[in-house]
């Protein structure tokens, strides 16, 4: 053989290996669009709507933006395949990136979009805002209408009778932070009113016959507990931090509690300014005596708790240490003390 020939055949065999490798690429990467995006359990459910009107390729579109199909074009395909092109329904459907491309078709062709619910979590502290910020993240609500409708549509509980029409967020305190199973075909309504029947629970089995022992409203109790819940971080601080604040009211002392400022700036900041704490508003504990005008967040069980039942002692203030549990005092000379102790152990760990 000689030379031209053997670069000839070389030449030869090194398209055949690269037309075979490019079919078997090929063969791989199609095998893997039936797959899914991803196989672990855990991965995030989506809830996504399916405007009414939409083609197979604006549906397409939709669940690629949303990391739920890994190629547009063979989701079409799959769908001309499957008989399911132009017969695709609207509406709101529960799907995972675990699900493949068939079963999403599948699904979406059927129109099981009904009887889907999705578990949702809300933790102790959310704001109403929050609330709203969350559920319209998974795509249950609208941001804007969850909030229009918490604050100017009627509900008919009786916790709620007494509450102010012109108190600025209605509702905060009473969306009781817990587990739930929302349908996704709820509106914002249903879903409001599936959190006030928790707390409507919560009212009857500890607020109702309670309230009489500390002399306060139903109302202060959830104010209370949602300043509580803000400051608390150690379970074993909750009642002792309730304790503070009535010995306060009872001394007509200004509460001076920092996240009423946060909820009247409508912002977190790692640390208030001077200027933070004149900001003018009925919510800021540092410029006007007792209770603020309303809630600043949704409490848990256990700061109502600590608000029904709060600590007997001769604290009047306290301050948070790194861990977030905190220091009281009975004067506000220990006060300091106190303050100046966590500010050098601060400055020593940080050496």
């Amino acid at each position: 053989m000689n030379n031209v020939e053997y670069k000839r055949k070389s030449r030869f065999a090194v398209v055949v290996v690269t037309i075979l490798f490019f079919f078997f690429s090929a063969f791989v990467y199609y095998q893997s669009l039936f797959q899914p995006v991803t196989t672990t359990n855990d991965a995030p459910q989506k809830i996504i709507n399916i405007p009414k009107g939409y083609s197979t390729v604006q549906i397409a579109k939709v669940l690629k933006e949303n990391n739920l199909i890994k190629n547009e074009w063979f989701f079409i395909w799959r769908a001309k395949i499957l008989g399911a092109d132009g017969k695709l329904q609207a509406g709101k459907y529960l799907l995972s990136p675990n699900m493949t491309t068939d079963q999403i078709i599948e699904k979406i062709f059927a129109g099981k979009a009904q009887k889907d619910t999705i578990k949702v979590t809300i933790p102790e502290g959310y704001s109403v805002k929050d609330i709203a910020n969350k559920l319209s993240q998974l795509g249950l609500v609208n941001k804007d209408k969850f909030l229009e409708v918490a604050q100017k549509d009627t509900f008919n509980y009786d916790f709620l009778k007494d509450i102010p029409k012109d108190r600025p967020s209605r509702l905060e305190g009473y969306l009781f932070p817990d587990t739930y199973q929302i349908p996704i075909e709820a509106g914002e309504k249903e879903i409001i009113n599936i959190m006030l029947k928790r707390f409507q629970q919560v009212y009857n089995s500890t607020i109702k016959d309670n309230v009489k022992y500390v002399g306060m409203t139903p109302d202060q109790i959830v104010i209370i507990a949602s300043l509580i819940e803000k400051e608390a971080v150690v379970d074993k601080d909750r009642p002792l931090i309730a304790g503070v604040i009535y010995n306060r009211l009872k001394k007509h002392m200004k509460l001076q509690i920092d996240a009423t400022v946060q909820y009247a700036l409508g912002e977190h900041k790692d640390k208030l300014l001077y200027k933070d704490l004149e900001v003018d508003s009925p919510y800021n504990t540092y410029q006007h005596y007792g209770l603020p005008i309303g809630p600043i967040c949704n409490p848990g069980l256990k700061s109502i708790k600590a608000a029904l039942f709060p600590a007997k002692h001769d604290f009047y203030y306290y301050v948070a240490k790194k861990d977030g549990s905190h220091i009281f005092s009975i004067t506000y000379e220990d006060h300091l003390k106190a303050q100046k102790e966590i500010e050098a152990n601060e400055n020593n760990n940080t050496k």
